[in-house]
């Protein structure tokens, strides 16, 4: 019998029903800017939209996110009844590394974190060992980001959240001290080198259609990739956080003109940016066996893959050609892989992968009002 195409859509996440929302709520948020202004602040008005907020403070930026896990910790649940491990460690630094990740590409040194814990019970936090693996996580997160936690919320939502679930998010602060430092749009350039970041996997994003293939697995997260790992373990493993990486590129005069975050929406965010651009990638890293694997079971094109996960590559950086080689020397020092992916040129806004023969219109992403 053939198997049944599973689509993001049908595992509940539809980007053709948040996009609007995103746009609509950004146009409102214009009018707030007044506020700013009557405190002495102004907002960097490109950063609207984009993975952090900015406005300048005295002679220094301040940048601003909010960011959640999503639903990984369902697979980390999962996975402990069948391993005994909870997972949460890994949990908390995936948390922390969707808030950091998304903040550093303003340039932003990270300062304060929060957490937001929303229970639907407070039993939850009656598990000692998966509390403390959370809390653990978190504070190792923190660690590498170099970030103070400064608290948070643990509100309790019966009738919101499942009873035997938690939902992980917080929101983070960081300083960008001077206007070189600060990364918008604006310095995009045609003929710009696109230095792509190789990722640990699927992060956190796409976890939704990935749990829906678990489903239809008759061993679910304990089915074996053809390396042996189980499918929820390569699901779990740990995202990188680049908040030293970036600083240490600018410390060392780099000359970063933008980047970007390859999470919901794929290598679509490849074209985040405003402008009309052509974005080529000559070269790209081959994605890891567990995005094979989805796709095996979903039954989706390799373009679908390419507009839905980051399919091994999960930071994008921009930056003049001459900058390429130091750059790619200090993404090693920090102990990253980077690839001299490609450039970008003038054009129509898209993403070429040229390896795939797979062209991503520019129609399919448009995140600003």
């Amino acid at each position: 019998m053939k198997k049944q195409k599973i689509t993001y859509s049908q595992s509940g996440v539809s980007y053709a029903s948040m996009d609007p929302i995103k746009r609509l709520a950004q146009k409102a948020s214009k009018e707030t800017a007044v506020y700013l202004v009557k405190s002495g602040f102004k907002e960097i008005e490109e950063t609207k939209g984009e993975s952090a907020y900015v406005w300048k403070q005295g002679s220094v930026y301040m940048a601003s996110v909010i960011e959640g896990l999503g639903t990984k910790n369902l697979v980390a649940d999962d996975m402990r009844i069948r391993t005994g491990k909870t997972y949460y460690d890994t949990i908390g630094h995936d948390t922390i590394a969707a808030i950091i990740n998304d903040l550093a590409t303003v340039g932003a040194k990270p300062l304060v974190i929060h957490a937001y814990w929303a229970v639907g019970d407070s039993k939850w936090f009656d598990d000692n060992e998966r509390m403390e693996d959370l809390v653990k996580g978190w504070k190792s997160g923190c660690d590498l980001a170099e970030i103070s936690w400064g608290g948070g919320e643990t509100p309790t939502l019966n009738g919101i959240i499942n009873p035997n679930t938690i939902d992980l998010g917080g929101s983070a602060v960081g300083i960008i001290n001077n206007e070189k430092r600060l990364l918008t749009d604006k310095k995009l350039r045609s003929g710009d080198s696109i230095l792509m970041l190789k990722s640990n996997g699927i992060n956190a994003n796409g976890i939704s259609l990935a749990r829906a293939v678990a489903r239809q697995l008759p061993q679910g997260y304990a089915t074996r990739l053809q390396d042996g790992t189980f499918y929820g373990d390569a699901l779990l493993t740990k995202t990188n956080i680049y908040a030293r990486l970036v600083r240490d590129l600018l410390d060392n005069g780099i000359d970063i003109h933008y980047i970007s975050n390859i999470t919901g929406h794929g290598l679509r965010k490849v074209m985040r940016a405003r402008q009309e651009f052509s974005y080529v990638l000559e070269k790209i890293f081959e994605p890891q066996e567990l995005f094979c694997f989805i796709q095996k079971h979903t039954g989706l094109s390799e373009k679908e893959m390419y507009e839905t996960y980051n399919m091994g590559m999960d930071y994008a950086i921009y930056l003049p050609r001459e900058d390429v080689e130091k750059a790619q020397a200090i993404v090693k020092q920090n102990g990253f892989e980077s690839i001299d992916a490609g450039y970008i040129m003038a054009g129509k806004r898209q993403v070429i992968i040229k390896q795939k023969n797979i062209n991503l219109e520019g129609e399919s992403l448009r995140l600003k009002a």
